[in-house]
């Protein structure tokens, strides 16, 4: 990180992380052009779950090299500094490391529980939830070990 006066601890990371309603991922092709898209995403200690089809382009992508990049943005405010200095309040997250699939059905329930309790908390009482279970056969999960996660903000008057 070039700008080290703008760098945050990994607590305001996770936090950022779990108030995010998506990120973006990038995957390696293989090829000159890289793949990104944005997914839902929930966070359970140092791991990132998604979930998914069972198959396509981007399940084709992480089995053949798992290494991915996740962006989050909190914050993206253009403003204005006095007399004439164009700038943008930020922040955000990055977090780089390797996706697997879940197969364990109780990980991949409590991964699509997290994810739901997380996005839509109103719908989580009585059986809504355990009857979209009915679908988990046909949904892919899938589970990002965070290897490393940086943190990045820059507010009014925090420098310049």
């Amino acid at each position: 990180m070039r700008r080290n006066d703008r760098a945050r601890d990994r607590g305001f990371s996770t936090a950022l992380i779990d108030r995010c309603s998506h990120g973006v991922m990038a995957l390696s092709t293989g090829e000159d052009t890289p793949y990104c898209l944005p997914l839902s995403f929930v966070r359970s200690g140092d791991c990132l779950y998604f979930h998914c089809a069972l198959e396509g382009r981007k399940l084709d992508l992480l089995r053949r090299n798992p290494r991915v990049c996740v962006t989050f943005v909190g914050r993206d405010e253009p403003a204005l500094e006095p007399p004439a200095n164009y700038t943008t309040f930020f922040q955000s997250a990055i977090v780089t490391g390797s996706a697997r699939e879940v197969t364990e059905e109780e990980e991949k329930t409590a991964a699509l529980r997290a994810l739901c309790q997380r996005l839509l908390p109103q719908h989580m009482e009585g059986d809504t939830f355990q009857r979209a279970l009915a679908s988990l056969p046909a949904t892919g999960v899938w589970k990002i070990q965070m290897d490393h996660i940086s943190g990045k903000e820059k507010t009014p008057h925090h420098d310049i």
